[in-house]
């Protein structure tokens, strides 16, 4: 296909500009620019099948580190609604009275470790032991309530996980404390757990965009290769190297472009998806369940994101192209 007068494009009033003029140059490069882009889209559009093949592939590869990131944000969710913040619950000696816990209490809440302390008495203990299956008939034998003093430390946000041992390791040499119950090592577990995925997102991130780019390298290469005669005459008559690569660059821009607007909406679909299962999940909790979407700054950052890994990818590629060509 001959394409030389596209590539060749000319401005109608060159003969009257003075080339010599650095504004008329600028306005030159100006033109040009705008050329590029839309003679690059008009290439893309005129070939669909290949184009939406090159696009689907690079927006399925785009949207896989998408949807990891949101389910590991969803597991975050759900670690929180399962107890990863949960209270520590520190269970006073038989006999202490009210104003002894609300002391310790108070003694409890001015640690930096603790975001506030709850105080239970006895008797809304036994409260949630008769609502128990099972309980009720035993509780109404009792004579006295045997149950003490609970105090429910709630651990500040951003505390680490050694903070939180030290603390517990403190309470349970307190004289009035006879047992303390803490998912410290539950934390932990999770808190590794979610180090891992996160790690994991950022190389399959990484590893399928390396993809997008070797699939928009790939793209160009055969484009400049099918026009290699048109690109030597370009080369013979003085055009520059930029001025040969500028086309493919924005190839590789729209290329990246639509990936990722269809990367963001495949997206949006997996959200829209999950929302009814997501939904019955977290009824099952009691609405303790917040479970999130991907926020809208990245979904607006993937697009241009994918756009400048285009560009880079047509950039490299077009550059060796024409090295070889010279």
């Amino acid at each position: 296909m001959n394409t030389m007068p596209e590539t060749l494009h000319v401005p109608a009033d060159a003969p009257q500009r003075n080339v010599h003029s650095r504004g008329n140059r600028f306005a030159s490069w100006q033109e040009h620019h705008r050329w590029s882009a839309a003679s690059s889209l008009r290439r893309l559009a005129s070939r669909p099948f290949g184009s939406l093949l090159t696009i689907a592939v690079m927006g399925l590869a785009l949207a896989l580190p998408l949807a990891f990131y949101l389910l590991l944000g969803n597991v975050q969710q759900l670690g929180l609604a399962l107890g990863q913040s949960q209270a520590i619950s520190v269970f006073l000696q038989p006999g202490q009275t009210a104003s002894q816990a609300q002391l310790l209490a108070q003694q409890l809440g001015d640690r930096p470790e603790v975001a506030a302390v709850v105080v239970k008495t006895p008797q809304q203990g036994m409260d949630e032991l008769a609502q128990m299956q099972g309980f009720s008939g035993a509780l109404q034998t009792l004579d006295d309530n045997p149950l003490p003093y609970v105090l429910q430390l709630q651990p500040r946000a951003g505390v680490s996980a050694h903070a939180l041992e030290q603390m517990v390791a403190d309470v349970r040499t307190l004289r009035s404390v006879d047992l303390v119950q803490d998912s410290g090592s539950w934390r932990q577990r999770l808190d590794a757990l979610l180090g891992v995925g996160n790690r994991v997102v950022l190389v399959l991130a990484s590893l399928l965009a390396l993809a997008a780019l070797l699939v928009v390298g790939n793209t160009i290469r055969v484009d400049i290769a099918s026009r290699s005669e048109e690109i030597g005459v370009l080369l013979l008559i003085g055009a520059s190297g930029a001025f040969v690569r500028r086309p493919y660059l924005y190839a590789g821009i729209w290329y990246g472009l639509f990936s990722g607007i269809l990367a963001a909406l495949l997206a949006v679909l997996i959200e829209l998806a999950l929302a009814t299962p997501v939904a019955q999940l977290s009824q099952a909790y009691d609405g303790k369940l917040q479970v999130g979407g991907l926020p809208p700054w990245l979904l607006l950052a993937v697009p241009l994101v994918a756009a400048a890994l285009g560009w880079l990818g047509a950039r490299l590629v077009s550059a060796w192209q024409l090295r070889k060509a010279v």
